[in-house]
């Protein structure tokens, strides 16, 4: 079955719209231009990690004998932090960053013309 979550033009790039499909809450996001969605529902302790914040890897900046000079956020990798526990999970494949292994219960998103669906 398909949901409506929004038209396209509402959902921004790193944002999120919630929307409850039958007995399943889902988010959907917009990252670097491509719409993705996921269940609200963290693999750690079932928080509400749709919720969380959006924000780039913390990488490390090396000096030149490869001593940790500063820390950055990375525009290459966009994270969804759960607002719970503080996992955190590529926003774009929904694995979760410390272990690649687990990841978020995808959905698939469908545009219809300028409105966006998601089908459960």
């Amino acid at each position: 079955m398909d949901y409506l979550v929004c038209k396209e033009g509402e959902l921004r790039e790193r944002s999120c719209r919630l929307v409850q499909a039958g007995d399943v809450q889902i988010g959907v996001f917009r990252v670097k231009g491509k719409l993705v969605a996921y269940a609200n529902n963290c693999i750690h302790q079932g928080g509400p990690v749709c919720q969380g914040e959006i924000l780039g890897k913390v990488e490390e900046v090396l000096g030149t004998d490869k001593t940790i000079i500063s820390e950055r956020f990375s525009e290459n990798e966009i994270h969804l932090v759960c607002p719970w526990h503080g996992w955190e999970y590529n926003l774009e494949t929904g694995e979760c960053a410390a272990d690649r292994r687990l990841r978020l219960r995808p959905y698939p998103v469908v545009l219809r013309g300028d409105e966006v669906y998601v089908k459960v």
